[in-house]
């Protein structure tokens, strides 16, 4: 019996760095990738924002 085509690469678990399973992946089991999606909702991961500047034309008086 032939093995399966991989369409994934194998890298580690960005939870606990096992190998990750094709089936849960990027994560090695149901347990990270539900201790990932929790991280989530409790607001841990967050994109920075930068906030703009002022144009120098819109703070001039007079």
């Amino acid at each position: 019996m032939t093995e399966p085509v991989r369409l994934r690469p194998k890298r580690p678990c960005p939870i606990c760095q096992k190998t990750s399973l094709q089936k849960y992946h990027p994560f090695c089991s149901s347990r990270c990738a539900q201790i990932d999606l929790n991280r989530w909702f409790g607001g841990n991961y967050a994109i920075p924002v930068e906030e703009d500047e002022p144009d120098e034309g819109e703070n001039r008086e007079g």
